[in-house]
């Protein structure tokens, strides 16, 4: 059984921006970033929080293929448009200039779209997306990655997870958010699963065969960074259940991610040059904002938007079902359910351990060592 300890958010969040600054990157970017990677465990999406901590940015810093300072240099600007390049710094960092600049721009003209090209991870999408309805915007985003889940009918991974993530402002005490990758699962939940010692679902992963690997979610993992396995859309294997819906979706995040920044894509971004060395992820992004008080006015998008929800949640549950739920309202739960703090599991608390003895910050004391 994987234990877990609580820690209160205050010292989770001193502790994670102490460390982005011990590892070089500058203090207002790591409170950036810490806030980023929090979040997602504060709508209880851990496969993207202090699970990744580690793995995916210090250990990518210290690597050499991530820069902790970022250089968020503007490529090309219209009064509505911008053309970011990341230069491969704190994707969190990049993905929060670049929809604050959408935001401004609709602000000032009713829409805005921003593309990146050249950033790192840039952590859970719904972020940014709740940045724009936070201001009264329709936010959407999304963002290619490592080359992991197979076209329909293939069996080779050749696009990433490519989230497509919507905000709406709604009138209600949270926002809608839909937030999901276009595969059914993504590595980080399969890194989770890993973790906690969580077989992979059925039909998640596909290997060389055909046919779906299951079992063990560290061999399944291995698999597929071993390119003997890959992650499947939305749908699943074949088209029976529209697997080719996810297909079409990801190929939208792909075009969206790379042809407007002229960025890499599919197997460029899998990390690796051509002798095998590792190298920076390469990885695009894109941010549309669309303010609201431009069209009929903030006030009624987020009533129009409320009684919609609503009257999703109204509607008639199937049996055995006690509700019906709108994109973000979990997260809300969860969040007000975790007002106490984060919970840790052993494997991040050693790692945590580790990087707070590497870098002397002894002022730090978890419950997990009091237990």
């Amino acid at each position: 059984m994987n234990r877990t300890s609580i820690v209160d958010w205050k010292t989770i969040t001193d502790f994670v921006t102490d460390a982005f600054v011990g590892y070089g990157i500058p203090k207002e970017d790591a409170k950036i970033c810490a806030d980023v990677l929090l979040e997602s465990d504060k709508r209880g999406i851990e496969s993207h929080g202090v699970n990744r901590f580690k793995p995916v940015y210090l250990d990518r810093i210290k690597a050499g293929i991530q820069n902790a300072v970022t250089n968020f240099e503007i490529i090309k600007e219209t009064p509505t448009t911008a053309v970011i390049d990341g230069h491969h710094g704190m994707g969190q960092v990049i993905g929060y200039r670049a929809m604050s600049m959408a935001i401004e721009k609709a602000k000032a003209y009713g829409m805005g779209m921003v593309v990146v090209r050249n950033s790192c991870h840039y952590g859970i999408a719904g972020y940014y997306s709740s940045m724009a309805t936070k201001e009264g915007c329709i936010g959407m985003t999304g963002t290619n990655a490592r080359p992991s889940v197979a076209p329909t009918h293939g069996v080779e991974g050749m696009f990433g997870t490519n989230p497509f993530t919507i905000g709406v402002p709604t009138d209600e005490e949270f926002d809608f958010n839909f937030d999901c990758a276009t595969s059914i699962t993504q590595n980080g939940k399969i890194e989770y699963y890993e973790r906690i010692g969580e077989d992979v679902h059925p039909g998640t992963v596909i290997g060389q065969n055909g046919e779906p690997v299951e079992g063990d979610a560290g061999d399944a993992l291995k698999k597929i960074r071993g390119g003997t396995a890959a992650l499947t859309t939305l749908g699943g294997i074949g088209e029976a259940l529209g697997g080719y819906k996810g297909y079409g979706f990801a190929l939208a995040v792909e075009f969206f991610s790379s042809i407007l920044q002229d960025g890499a894509y599919g197997k460029d971004l899998d990390g690796k040059d051509e002798y095998g060395n590792i190298r920076p992820y390469q990885l695009g992004h894109w941010f549309i904002a669309i303010d609201t008080e431009h069209f009929m006015g903030e006030e009624v998008a987020r009533r129009k938007a409320g009684e919609i929800c609503r009257s999703m949640r109204a509607s008639k549950k199937a049996p055995g079902s006690e509700r019906i739920y709108t994109a973000g309202e979990k997260e809300y739960e969860i969040r007000l359910a975790r007002k106490d703090g984060v919970p840790i599991n052993e494997s991040v608390q050693k790692e945590i351990i580790q990087i707070r003895d590497e870098l002397g910050l002894a002022q730090y004391k978890f419950p997990w060592e009091e237990e």
